[in-house]
């Protein structure tokens, strides 16, 4: 008899109110996983929750911690989650590992705001600022994407040090930066203006191209860039 308590299958409350044509499941087969944010494809993923803790909750957990790793965590420190066993830890590390190996070098090229949109709009859901990183190379192919730093509901603090660490490790010629507001207001702060500012002054120091910075939400974007406040000399 199994003692892991992640084989019981998750209370049929874990979707209630949801319209089965808005399941994650269902929107998967109806248009495809692009359309699904990804709580919810590793719902899909991770397929039943236990009791007291149901599917989405579990997604959520998940979620969090991989947010908060730049690279996939060891399968024990997943299984330490509440409601994830050795077994979906597992399949959950292979998944990404061969996600890594078939489809992880970015063939994405950075011409305009709307492209690195493109690449971290996935992220507007969550409920605290992100903080994301691009480093490309000279002909602005993008090399990675990472998660700088997590902060609070309505701000998140970075130093310049956090954001150059894994770009200069990546051999990158030029770099944008982006984070997202929960409130879904695009408008720049003046903390933002700030880091923006010592960004670019770090960046020339170290002889990188600072591409550009935007504020996004689920549906939009506002590019410093674009709006002439990242003017090099």
């Amino acid at each position: 008899m199994k003692k892991n308590n992640e084989t019981r299958a998750c209370p049929p409350a874990a979707f209630a109110g949801v319209p089965p044509e808005e399941r994650p499941r269902e929107k998967l087969k109806n248009h495809g996983p692009a359309c699904l944010s990804d709580w919810e494809l590793l719902a899909i993923i991770l397929n039943t929750g236990i009791h007291g803790k149901n599917v989405k909750e579990l997604a959520g957990d998940l979620l969090d911690l991989l947010d908060r790793n730049k690279d996939i965590p060891a399968t024990k420190e997943m299984s330490r989650l509440s409601g994830i066993g050795l077994s979906k830890a597992c399949s959950v590390s292979a998944m990404l590992e061969f996600g890594r190996r078939r489809y992880g070098s970015f063939s994405a090229r950075i011409k305009q705001p709307s492209d690195i949109f493109t690449l971290v709009r996935h992220f507007a859901d969550r409920k605290q600022e992100r903080f994301i990183s691009l480093s490309l190379n000279g002909a602005h192919e993008v090399l990675a994407v990472r998660i700088v730093t997590i902060g609070l509901v309505n701000k998140t603090i970075v130093h310049p040090r956090e954001v150059f660490a894994d770009i200069i490790q990546d051999r990158a010629a030029a770099f944008c930066v982006a984070h997202n507001h929960p409130s879904g207001q695009l408008e720049c702060s003046p903390e933002d203006e700030e880091i923006t500012s010592r960004l670019l002054s770090a960046s020339k120091i170290l002889g990188l191209h600072f591409v550009d910075h935007i504020i996004f939400s689920e549906s939009s974007w506002w590019s410093f860039r674009e709006k002439g406040k990242l003017e090099e000399e």
